[in-house]
């Protein structure tokens, strides 16, 4: 069988994605799409079986019941250039195979991040390991005070490098902002995991500008999967069972018969929401 090729995908391949001040992402290759997810899902081979409103169902339900085997069957690479501090917590996700750049075999170029003054922030009063959104008045004085000390840092590493000290020792006190590159390659099972908590608002920003970057690469490779996925994992919710306790409780049963009825929802998804509440058809008709 020929390998799926999804034109939106091969529009973007080598491009290089500016993010923040000197970083981008790069799509190298990707294997498969969403017709990849579907012949996954009926082990089936060939394209035509089923129509594209049959294909986005289908995607749209394995999804929204946690099947998530066929989307671990697309897999993307990226090339990604990015802040040391922001590869550290990228690395958390630690379903992937990556490569990084290594300090011991290259000279690392004299390349940090600053941030806007817009993106310069304080502590949050009410977030440990979070920025406060407020404006900083003295972003620009301390954008400088970063620079400087980017700038003595590097000539620090220069001056070790000239006196012919080890790559591996001499780049120890380099900073954090120093811009560091890998190869990353996902599957998109767990490529939507990093998104869906990479998009949220309480990621940092920086790691926030890469994630909005690669969530547009994904649109154009999986586009029915990525609708999918903003519907029941990047702005839906899941609810503990004493918190569905108490929006039975809470319900208005009639009420929610009638919107359902009124909504574009099919049959099955109603049934199915139905289900989630504890509530059959017959009561919501009755109640």
């Amino acid at each position: 069988m020929a390998r799926l090729t999804v034109a939106s995908a091969d529009a973007l391949l080598d491009q290089e994605f500016k993010v923040l001040d000197h970083g981008f992402v790069r799509l190298v290759d990707y294997l498969g799409g969403d017709a990849r997810i579907v012949q996954a899902a009926r082990v089936s081979y060939g394209e035509g079986t089923k129509t594209v409103r049959e294909d986005k169902a289908l995607i749209d339900y394995l999804l929204r019941n946690r099947h998530t085997s066929p989307f671990e069957q697309v897999v993307f690479t990226f090339h990604v250039k990015l802040p040391i501090f922001v590869a550290r917590q990228w690395l958390r996700h630690r379903t992937a195979r990556l490569n990084e750049v290594s300090g011991r075999y290259s000279v690392m170029r004299d390349e940090f991040y600053l941030p806007h003054p817009g993106a310069v922030r304080r502590q949050s009063g009410k977030n440990r390991q979070g920025g406060d959104e407020k404006e900083v008045p003295e972003a620009p004085e301390i954008i400088a005070l970063l620079k400087a000390e980017q700038a003595r840092a590097y000539a620090s590493y220069q001056g070790l490098l000239g006196q012919e000290i080890a790559r591996e020792l001499a780049r120890m006190n380099l900073p954090l902002s120093l811009y560091t590159e890998m190869y990353w390659q996902i599957d998109l099972h767990n490529l939507f995991h990093f998104l869906r908590l990479r998009l949220d608002w309480h990621a940092q920003y920086e790691i926030r500008a890469y994630g909005e970057t690669i969530a547009k690469i994904v649109q154009a490779v999986c586009p029915m999967a990525y609708e999918a996925f903003e519907e029941h994992l990047l702005y839906g919710q899941s609810l503990s069972r004493s918190e569905l306790a108490l929006l039975r409780q809470a319900l208005d049963v009639e009420k929610l018969r009638a919107l359902l009825d009124a909504s574009e929802m099919r049959a099955s998804r109603r049934e199915e929401l139905l289900g989630k509440l504890g509530l059959a058809e017959s009561d919501a008709a009755t109640t």
